[in-house]
């Protein structure tokens, strides 16, 4: 199971890098329609707006997924939940001494 997290986080991440890249490489060298149409001012403004929005799509998209993944309750082992509950009913020496005599001075 932890092996597909760390992949999906791979491929997540690589695709926040190709993306915006891509689109960048795009828009710089004409590749997408429209693009040659465009002022330089107005081509790095739309290019940066569209990098950073194809960025927040995969996030979205990451998240989606994570929220996806089986959640599996945790049972704990039956044994140490009995020897935790006998070890916190169990009032030790030092504590219970500590304990009344504090409980003494605020009475008084």
């Amino acid at each position: 199971m932890a092996a597909a997290v760390i992949k999906k986080f791979f491929i997540a991440s690589m695709f926040m890098w190709i993306a915006p890249l891509a689109i960048l490489y795009g828009f710089n060298h004409n590749l997408l329609p429209g693009s040659s149409n465009l002022s330089p001012r107005a081509m790095t403004l739309v290019s940066g707006f569209v990098a950073v929005i194809s960025v927040n799509i995969v996030i979205a998209f990451y998240i989606y997924m994570a929220m996806k993944e089986p959640v599996d309750k945790h049972e704990p082992d039956p044994k140490f939940l009995a020897d935790a509950k006998a070890s916190v009913s169990q009032p030790t020496g030092e504590a219970s001494k500590s304990t009344s005599s504090e409980s003494i001075k605020k009475r008084e």
